[in-house]
């Protein structure tokens, strides 16, 4: 599929100042807005800041069941040597491991999950199928950060992403602690456009998701952003939930810390929002990264 009209230039030699987005943070009309888990007050939350956090939305000793899982993971050679596994520059340590839902039934299940499923229909006023999905992992001591960055502006020049109607979903599944390198957000952030300057060279995601070089936003719009909003990092138990918007600017420190620190992301996006040819002129990247085969909306699972 493609698209005449690129509604969010980036990604060009020469450099472009940020600016105010054109899209709604949340879509539908007043019915729809009030018809969910959400009450108005969270709604306005998400319209200003960007995103919202959930100490303790899942019972911490249900999240145990995964987090086994992904210790049989780290012990997985196959796994390791897989696509869709990114380890940590220079080690065999696992940074990330994309299309867990995929992989494991038992987080193609959580995906559906109905009082998940009901906020993101809620807050994108429509219904979703799955972008993306990965596992972060930070060990103790040895887990890298990830630089500041904007998921759309990524998904819009890399995989095609027309507008700004998809969000993550962050579930806390290691507690996360001022020390052990949790998710930083610029509140309000998600309300500008940075465009990021340089071409994206075939295959970029290859270092990409090792070391970002390419659709790192500017110091001066970033050091703006900061000084106007401040940071935020959501903390809390294992089960606690982040949702952020996908224009929302974020990324993490390393874990300075002995506690290793995992989370869980699923990316939700708007049936109404499904990929375009991608706007850098690439060719498009793989399915793990971006989901062109499977648009059928998500069921809740009622169990």
């Amino acid at each position: 599929m493609s698209d005449t009209q690129d509604l969010f230039p980036t990604r060009l030699e020469r450099k472009l100042g940020m600016c105010e987005r054109i899209d709604p943070v949340v879509y539908g009309d007043e019915s729809q807005r009030e018809n969910g888990p959400l009450d108005r007050a969270q709604i306005d939350e998400y319209e200003r800041k960007g995103f919202l956090s959930f100490e303790g939305f899942y019972d911490a000793d249900d999240m145990q069941v995964f987090l086994q899982e992904l210790r049989e993971y780290e012990d997985d050679a196959d796994l390791k040597l897989s696509e869709g596994t990114i380890l940590e520059p220079g080690r065999e340590e696992i940074r990330t491991v994309f299309g867990i839902h995929e992989v494991s039934e038992r987080f193609q299940r959580l995906t559906q999950d109905p009082k998940l499923l009901a906020i993101v229909k809620q807050l994108l006023g429509s219904d979703v199928y799955i972008h993306q999905s990965r596992i972060n992992y930070k060990p103790g001591f040895k887990g890298k950060g990830f630089d500041w960055h904007s998921d759309f502006e990524t998904w819009h020049s890399e995989d095609g992403m027309p507008r700004m109607r998809a969000l993550s979903c962050s579930i806390v599944l290691t507690d996360n602690g001022e020390f052990n390198g949790p998710l930083m957000l610029i509140p309000g952030s998600h309300r500008y456009f940075i465009p990021c300057v340089g071409r994206t060279p075939q295959d970029n995601y290859k270092e990409s998701l090792k070391s970002q070089e390419v659709g790192v936003p500017p110091i001066s719009s970033l050091r703006e952003l900061m000084l106007e909003n401040d940071i935020e990092a959501p903390k809390g138990p294992a089960g606690s939930l982040v949702i952020f918007e996908c224009n929302t600017m974020h990324g993490s420190n390393i874990n300075m810390s002995c506690w290793p620190r995992s989370n869980l992301f699923f990316v939700y996006n708007s049936v109404e929002n499904t990929l375009h040819d991608p706007y850098c002129g690439n060719r498009p990247r793989p399915e793990f990264l971006a989901n062109r085969t499977n648009w059928k909306p998500l069921e809740p699972l009622n169990e």
